[in-house]
C-alpha cells in the first residue's frame, strides 16, 4: 500500500513533464517513477531492518523503550528464561546514573499495576475481580553522585462513595522516598522513607506485583501487615566489599521505629526519644553464582499509651536467585519485653518458596510456598495477630518480558477458626 502511494505521489509530480513531453519521454519518465518507486521500497526495508537491530539490541533495565518497543510490534513475545527475576531487580532497586546528568533533573517513571480474580469457600466471602495497587516509580540524578528515587501507590477503597463527605477511590500513599549520595560501591549513605532491610524480600520484591514470582507475598511481610515493620523513616549507610570473592554487602541504619499504629512507621516522628536501629550483612559469592546468605537485626522501643517495650527482631535468609530451581527461605524471632517486668514474648515466622523455569517452554513458571508464624496469645503487642500455617501452589505464565499471568491456589489454616481455600488468578505487569 506504501508502494502504491508512493508511485502515485511520484506520477502526480512528474506528470506536467510528461505532458508537455513526447512519446519516448514520457517512456523514460514511467520509467524513472518505476526506479524510483523501487529505490524507495529499499530503503524502508532497510529501515525496519535496522530499527529490529536496535530493539533486539536494547538493554533489558530499559522497561519503557522496550515496552514502546513491544507495542510497536503489535505482538506478544514469549519471555526467555531469567527475564523476570533480572528485571526486577534492576526496576526496584534502579541502578544509580553514573553519568554526567542534565543540566536540568530529568524524571525517569516506570509503572506497575494488576488485576485479580479471588474465590473463597470462607464463610460471607465474595468472589469477584478486584483492581490492585497501581504503582509508579521514579527516579532523578541531581549529579553524578546524587540521586533520587520515589515510590507512589494508589490502592482500591472498599468504602469508596460513604461516608460524609464520600471516600474516596483510592488511597494514595508514599511508599518510599529517599535520596542516596554514592561515594563508591563501598559507600553510600541515604536518608528518606524506605522499605525495612531486616527481610530479604521486603527489600527486594516492592509495590507492584509482576516484580515477584507469586501472586501473593509471604503473611509475615504483608504491606500493612504487623510482624515486621515494613517501613522504616531515617538514614542508612550501606556498600559492598570484595571479600575474597564473597562480595560481603552491608547496611547499617538510624530512625524512627514503629508508629502508635504499629503496622506503620514512624512518618511524621518517632512515638518517643528512642531511635531504632539495625544492621543487615550478606554475602553474594561470586561461586557458586546466584547464591545469597544474610542476616539481620533489628531494636526498637514501642510506646503503647502508658506501657512501653523493647522490641528485638533477629532473621536470617538463605536465596537461590537463579530460576532453574529458584529458592528463598527467611526465618525472623521478633521478642517484646514489658518495660519495669520480667520475661518476654517470642514471635517466631518463617517460609520456604521454591520454584522453577521449564527448560523448554521458559514462559511457564510453577511454584510451591510453605509458610508458618506462630504468636504467643498472651502478647501485648500483637494482640490480635494470628498465628498461621497455609500453603500455596501456582503457575505463573510469562505472556511478553513485562506482562504475566499467575493462577494460584492458597490453604491457610488459623487457630480455632476453619481452614480456608482460595482461589487466585491474577494478570500483572509492568511499563
Amino acid at each position: 500500500m506504501w508502494q502504491r502511494w508512493t508511485r502515485a505521489c511520484l506520477y502526480s509530480l512528474l506528470a506536467p513533464i510528461a505532458v508537455h513531453a513526447g512519446p519516448s519521454d514520457a517512456t523514460v519518465t514511467a520509467e524513472l517513477v518505476e526506479a524510483l518507486a523501487a529505490r524507495i521500497a529499499q530503503l524502508e526495508r532497510k529501515v525496519v531492518e535496522l530499527e529490529t537491530q536496535l530493539r533486539r539490541s536494547a538493554p533489558p533495565g530499559n522497561a519503557s523503550s522496550a515496552a514502546a518497543a513491544a507495542e510497536a510490534n503489535s505482538k506478544l513475545e514469549p519471555a526467555p528464561a531469567h527475564s523476570h527475576v533480572q528485571v526486577a531487580q534492576e526496576l526496584a532497586n534502579p541502578p544509580m546514573d553514573t553519568q554526567s546528568p542534565p543540566s536540568v533533573p530529568k524524571l525517569q517513571i516506570s509503572g506497575f499495576s494488576d488485576v485479580n480474580f479471588v474465590s473463597s469457600d470462607q464463610r460471607g466471602s465474595r468472589s469477584g475481580f478486584t483492581e490492585g495497587q497501581f504503582a509508579l516509580h521514579t527516579t532523578t540524578a541531581l549529579s553524578p553522585r546524587v540521586n533520587v528515587f520515589g515510590e507512589l501507590t494508589l490502592t482500591a477503597r472498599s468504602d469508596a462513595g460513604t461516608g460524609v463527605p464520600p471516600a474516596a477511590g483510592f488511597n494514595a500513599e508514599v511508599e518510599r522516598i529517599l535520596i542516596r549520595f554514592d561515594q563508591s560501591d563501598y559507600f553510600k549513605v541515604s536518608f528518606g522513607r524506605f522499605h525495612t532491610p531486616i527481610n530479604w524480600w521486603n527489600t527486594s520484591f516492592h509495590h507492584g506485583q509482576w516484580l515477584q514470582t507469586t501472586a501473593s507475598r509471604p503473611e509475615m511481610v504483608q504491606f500493612g501487615g504487623r510482624f515486621i515493620p515494613v517501613h522504616f523513616v531515617g538514614g542508612l549507610v550501606e556498600g559492598a566489599l570484595p571479600a575474597g570473592g564473597l562480595r560481603l554487602n552491608y547496611t547499617a541504619g538510624v530512625g524512627n521505629g514503629r508508629g502508635s499504629v504499629i503496622s506503620r512507621g514512624g512518618d511524621a516522628g518517632d512515638e518517643n526519644n528512642n531511635r531504632a536501629w539495625l544492621v543487615n550483612v550478606f554475602i553474594k559469592p561470586d561461586r557458586p553464582f546466584g547464591l545469597l546468605a544474610g542476616a539481620s537485626v533489628y531494636r526498637d522501643k514501642i510506646t503503647q499509651g502508658a506501657r512501653s517495650f523493647q522490641e528485638w527482631i533477629h532473621s536470617a535468609h538463605l536465596v537461590w536467585q537463579k530460576e532453574n530451581p529458584e529458592f528463598i527461605a527467611e526465618v525472623a524471632n521478633v521478642r517484646h519485653t514489658e518495660t519495669g517486668r520480667p520475661g518476654g514474648f517470642n514471635s517466631q515466622a518463617f517460609y520456604m518458596q521454591l520454584g522453577y523455569r521449564l527448560r523448554r517452554q521458559q514462559q511457564w513458571k510453577p511454584y510451591y510456598r510453605f509458610e508458618y508464624i506462630h504468636i504467643p496469645a498472651s502478647d501485648p503487642v500483637f494482640r490480635g495477630v494470628p498465628s498461621l500455617a497455609g500453603s500455596v501452589a501456582g503457575i505463573r505464565y510469562d505472556l511478553t518480558h513485562f506482562a504475566a499471568f499467575k493462577v494460584e491456589y492458597r490453604n491457610l489454616r488459623r487457630p480455632g477458626l476453619p481452614r480456608i481455600n482460595l482461589g487466585f488468578a491474577q494478570t500483572s505487569f509492568t511499563f
